[in-house]
């Protein structure tokens, strides 16, 4: 079963601009680091809607425990107690086949 992982995030009021391109930099440093990543997509909401999430992660898997190497990893976990979790006010997250 292959599968899509989706997180939204809704970063603190405040955070710089700067700081949103970082995470998006750093995150896609990933594919390179993590080969179970079969698409990585990541980037800032382009503000065509009101109320949408700030910033969107779309990652493709051939299998769970594809998606769980790359959860688990330590360069993405980095990535998200290093540069995300202290921006993150609200983070919404769905796994899905395809």
């Amino acid at each position: 079963m292959s599968l899509r992982h989706l997180v939204l995030l809704r970063f603190h009021e405040g955070t710089e601009p700067a700081q949103v391109e970082a995470i998006a930099e750093a995150l896609r440093t990933l594919p390179g680091q993590i080969p179970e990543l079969q698409g990585y997509r990541v980037g800032p909401d382009l503000g065509l809607a009101d109320g949408n999430f700030a910033f969107g992660i779309s990652a493709d898997f051939a299998s769970q425990a594809d998606y769980e190497t790359y959860r688990d990893h330590p360069a993405h976990q980095a990535v998200i107690h290093e540069l995300i979790a202290p921006h993150v006010a609200a983070r919404a997250a769905v796994q899905y086949a395809t």
